[in-house]
Parts: C-alpha cells; structure tokens; sequence
C-alpha cells in the first residue's frame, strides 16, 4: 500500500513538472522574441492533457468506493 501511494505522488509531481511541446510547436515558438506565448501553449496543452485523466481517475474511484463500501454493508 505505502508503494502504490509513494508512485501515486511522484508521478503527480512529475506529471507537473513536464513539458508538453510537440517539436513543430516548440520550434516555431522557440523562435519568437518573447517567451509569453510559448509558456501559455504549454500551459494550454498541459491543462487538455490533465482533464481527461482527473475524470477518469474520478470514475474510477467511484467505482472502487461503491464497490468496497457495498461490500462492506453486505458482511
């Protein structure tokens, strides 16, 4: 169990730290005189990226707690 939530936050904590350009996006943006723009793209990617996996992982908890407490009230 205290591996699984060890995993957990380090790839939260990773998962916050990285970059999300793709090569063509980096390049063109790389390229341009203030950085302003470059940082909001990424910002914009990481926040689509983020979205589906917070719902997903919010599903799947639901699942996991309805699961767990139905079996509990049945014992």
């Amino acid at each position: 169990m205290k591996k699984k939530l060890a995993f957990c936050l380090f790839s939260i904590l990773f998962f916050l730290k990285g970059n999300a350009q793709c090569a063509m996006c980096r390049a063109v943006l790389e390229s341009e005189e203030g950085q302003s723009t470059a940082q909001g793209v990424n910002d914009g990617i990481m926040y689509l990226m983020a979205i589906p996996y917070l719902l997903i992982s919010g599903i799947a908890f639901a699942i996991y707690w309805r699961f767990f407490r139905g079996k509990k009230e049945n014992e």
